[in-house]
């Protein structure tokens, strides 16, 4: 009943908005004039439940914070491909991940395949940046890069619009950086369709 009921809810949601804009792994948490979803009611790897709700070049944002890592290579991958079917031509969808060229160990064994954080024990992949952007380029994706350290450490940024996809484990929104430091940053990055 759950299942049908949140599957209903998105349909209704669907028609009221002017503008597609879908986040992937919600848990609840979204912004106004976002759409939540789950793998309860949208799996990113089952095309089906794609169909259900869209038509392929028909969303204008797609946003997932913290969802990349918890799917194979492989599988990520293959949600990327429906990822890009689905965005219309010029859209993007904003990713977020845990940064795995962070150069804090104990941040690197917090989020590690397998690591101490709450949800890591279903981690399957540690992205870097460039695994990352490889991955999403691989299927077509320009990428433009928001937040990241690169292979020596150094931290990257460029100022964001949180109105386009707010990423709340970022520099700017997550309460452990208010100190000035960056402990917990993600690779933060719009993947655009040409």
């Amino acid at each position: 009943m759950r299942k049908f009921y949140r599957g209903r809810k998105i349909k209704q949601q669907l028609r009221s908005q002017n503008s597609l804009r879908i986040v992937f792994g919600a848990s609840g948490k979204y912004e106004e004039g976002w759409i939540p979803t789950d793998i309860d009611n949208l799996n990113l790897l089952e095309e089906a439940d794609w169909k259900k709700y869209f038509e392929p070049a028909s969303i204008d944002a797609m946003l997932a914070e913290h969802v990349w890592e918890h799917l194979t290579l492989a599988d990520g991958i293959t949600a990327a491909r429906y990822c890009y079917k689905y965005l219309k031509h010029g859209a993007y969808l904003r990713l977020a991940v845990p940064d795995g060229n962070h150069p804090d160990p104990a941040y690197i064994d917090y989020v590690k395949v397998n690591g101490s954080g709450p949800g890591s024990d279903d981690h399957k992949v540690l992205y870097t940046y460039e695994t990352l952007r490889n991955m999403l380029e691989s299927v077509g994706f320009t990428v433009r890069p928001l937040e990241y350290f690169d292979a020596e450490g150094e931290f990257h940024y460029v100022d964001w619009n949180a109105d386009e996809g707010k990423i709340y484990r970022s520099k700017r929104f997550d309460r452990r950086n208010e100190d000035g430091s960056l402990s917990y940053t993600s690779i933060i990055l719009d993947a655009y369709k040409p």
